[in-house]
């Protein structure tokens, strides 16, 4: 076979356009098929004596190929054309099963009683590429690197096929860095068809995953022809490394975590390096490690890294939550009233805390502070801290304890204006008894709350009276006394009819 360079793709239609140019009438001729050449443009008139058709067969030689004489047609020829040759009504000459070597001038020569003219036409034939196909295809492309991705080839051709690639329909040109195309041409020296090669060379990016290449060619009397189309897998180095920390929210010691390497590049590497405070675990095969039962020393920064290229690494901080803490006092306290109760709260955490009191289930604006404790300072006292969404609490029951004082001992009116009710106020803890030195009708006895008690009577005086209050309990008594006079009446007799009016001399002596 002939190799001819890329530069001489269009060599084969450089002969027939020069004969175009000098005028000579051009038949066009499909490869294989019976090409018709017709003489002066098929003009030709009835004082005809005599057709020949002949060519040139190069170096100033002729061949003759047919005569016809009075409508008698006999061949002349003896080579290669004399069974391929034949005239058709019209005198043109018809060649069968049209050859490459065909591309020659063939012409006819006319004779009749006035002169003998001869019309040379010219033959060019064309023959489309059996076909594209991409063949000797890459495995795989890598990114940045120009790399062989096929061989593009048009067989049996003319003239040669100019190969065109693209990629996702978009021709890719030759710009000498990350695209080459190198073309060449085969020539068959017994057809003379020709087979084109195109190889491209081509530096694959990350975009390219998934795209489309193909080859496509234009012949001169056929439609567009397009390979079949080819992808490739891109392959690039490792580019970017993340350690990912997954564990349940929040961390706290005793969960486990797990520490996930994830790096792109394809293919993606599947072993690394797990840096774990100074120690590195080798993982292969794998991209993930777990660190269970963790503690709060667990905290603090980790890596990971490929390993065969340690200095591309990631790191994360990984954070233990934890919160501790201790109450004092706790429990069930009893302090006597007017003592000091020192408070300390301590709390250990790995964040910011918020601390949160309540009394009795009551939330408290602040800490309590015990410098004088108060009958009132008895109470189920609890702390709240968070961190975060972590949460712990701690009480106590704080019991004030001491002999019972009379805070208040008063006397009133009854709304019916017959009776005067006494109420006796007290403080102390235990609970105080509280006993009066007259019979009286027991009206109320309030709840005992916070050291606190309140009872009350009514009583009808019938005499000025000293009356006494007191309250007791195991730490001792208190007594105090209120005077009560009875209500006061004067009767008025007037005439024979007694009238008793009664006036309201003095309502009561308080």
């Amino acid at each position: 076979m002939h190799l001819l360079s890329a530069g001489c793709l269009c060599a084969f239609l450089t002969a027939a356009l020069l004969r175009q140019a000098s005028g000579l009438e051009t038949v066009v001729g499909v490869y294989g098929e019976t090409l018709e050449i017709p003489c002066n443009n098929g003009a030709i008139t009835a004082d005809v004596l005599i057709t020949k058709w002949k060519y040139d067969k190069g170096d100033g030689l002729s061949g003759d190929l047919l005569v016809k004489k009075q409508q008698n047609v006999s061949v002349s020829a003896t080579d290669e054309y004399k069974h391929r040759v034949s005239m058709a009504a019209n005198s043109s000459l018809l060649l069968s099963a049209a050859r490459l070597s065909d591309q020659r001038t063939f012409t006819c020569m006319v004779v009749t009683d006035a002169d003998i003219t001869e019309f040379p036409v010219n033959v060019v034939i064309y023959k489309t590429p059996a076909g594209l196909e991409i063949s000797d295809k890459a495995e795989e492309l890598e990114i940045g690197k120009l790399t062989k991705l096929g061989e593009c080839v048009a067989h049996n051709a003319n003239p040669p096929a100019n190969i065109t690639w693209l990629k996702n329909n978009k021709i890719l040109v030759a710009d000498g860095k990350g695209i080459s195309i190198q073309a060449s041409v085969h020539v068959d020296p017994v057809t003379g068809l020709s087979n084109t090669s195109s190889i491209l060379e081509y530096s694959a990016e990350k975009e390219d995953t998934d795209a489309q290449f193909t080859c496509s060619t234009q012949p001169i009397s056929d439609a567009k022809l397009v390979s079949s189309p080819v992808s490739f897998t891109i392959t690039y180095s490792t580019e970017n490394i993340v350690l990912q920390v997954i564990t349940q929210d929040p961390l706290t010691e005793g969960d486990n975590v797990t520490l996930k390497c994830v790096a792109d590049g394809n293919p993606a590497p599947t072993s690394f390096n797990f840096h774990l405070k100074g120690e590195v675990v080798k993982v292969e095969n794998e991209n993930t490690y777990t660190i269970t039962n963790v503690s709060r020393d667990t905290s603090g920064e980790y890596k990971c890294s490929l390993i065969d290229n340690p200095a591309m690494e990631a790191s994360n901080d990984l954070t233990v939550n934890y919160l501790d803490i201790n109450l004092s006092p706790s429990g069930k306290i009893v302090k006597s009233a007017g003592e000091a109760l020192p408070l300390t709260l301590q709390i250990e955490s790995s964040g910011d805390s918020k601390v949160s009191w309540t009394k009795d289930n009551i939330k408290l604006d602040k800490e309590p502070q015990f410098t004088a404790l108060t009958y009132s300072d008895s109470g189920f006292y609890e702390c709240e801290v968070t961190v975060g969404a972590l949460s712990r609490k701690a009480s106590f029951e704080l019991g004030v304890e001491g002999a019972p004082v009379i805070k208040q001992l008063i006397k009133q009116r009854a709304e019916n204006g017959q009776h005067k009710v006494l109420i006796c106020e007290a403080e102390g803890s235990p609970k105080p008894a509280v006993s009066w030195n007259i019979n009286g009708t027991l009206l109320d006895e309030s709840p005992f709350i916070n050291g606190k008690i309140r009872h009350k009577i009514t009583v009808v005086p019938t005499a000025n009276l000293s009356v006494s209050c007191t309250v007791s309990n195991e730490f001792g008594k208190d007594t105090k006394v209120i005077d009560v006079s009875p209500r006061k009446y004067h009767v008025i007799v007037t005439g024979h009819v007694m009238a008793v009016i009664i006036m309201k001399l003095e309502m009561f002596k308080w």
